[in-house]
């Protein structure tokens, strides 16, 4: 009989990851960003744009929300956690779950617990149904000790249809104790 453990777990959310990126953004997942040029070749918080192919600072150039939004996101799956704030500060709207939920990653990764989950209660005031907002959430309520906590996020995520994604599955893996970086 197959026996299924972290080892196991990892290369199901691996095989995940590889084969159907796509699949699990459609299904609300969200997983981790490829890098571009703005990590690879910008320095000092700027953006790579690519119609000019330069790297810009932010507040010289017209960034869409969007665009910043993806940015700072890479911004801090690369670890580059005040730029990554730096260019949530110029998003015009600054209600928008992404951003607010990547000011959490961003202060949760920076060791400021209570502001990050000040910041995902508030993107998940307005999409109840942000699972990526969640996950985020229970890995920061677990790195805390509340194990409980991370539990009732990962039930939400389920609930809300999120069981097949990648936020459910780095969850899951944090909470058997396998470090995801997230």
């Amino acid at each position: 009989m197959f026996k299924f453990n972290v080892f196991s777990s990892a290369l199901v959310a691996a095989s995940l990851m590889v084969s159907a990126p796509a699949i699990l953004h459609a299904a609300g997942g969200d997983t981790p960003p490829t890098k571009t040029n703005t990590t690879k070749k910008c320095t000092q918080g700027k953006v790579y744009d690519k119609d000019t192919k330069k790297c810009l600072k932010v507040e010289s150039h017209n960034f869409t929300d969007d665009q910043l939004y993806l940015a700072a996101r890479e911004m801090a799956y690369d670890g580059q956690y005040m730029n990554a704030l730096a260019v949530l500060d110029a998003a015009e709207n600054q209600d928008d779950p992404r951003i607010l939920n990547y000011r959490g990653f961003t202060n949760r990764k920076l060791g400021n617990h209570a502001v990050a989950m000040e910041f995902y209660e508030a993107a998940l005031s307005i999409d109840p149904d942000y699972i990526l907002a969640r996950s985020y959430m229970g890995q920061g309520l677990l790195a805390y000790g509340d194990e409980d906590g991370a539990r009732l996020q990962l039930a939400e995520i389920r609930e809300r249809g999120g069981r097949n994604t990648w936020s459910y599955t780095a969850l899951q893996m944090a909470l058997r104790g396998t470090p995801s970086n997230y």
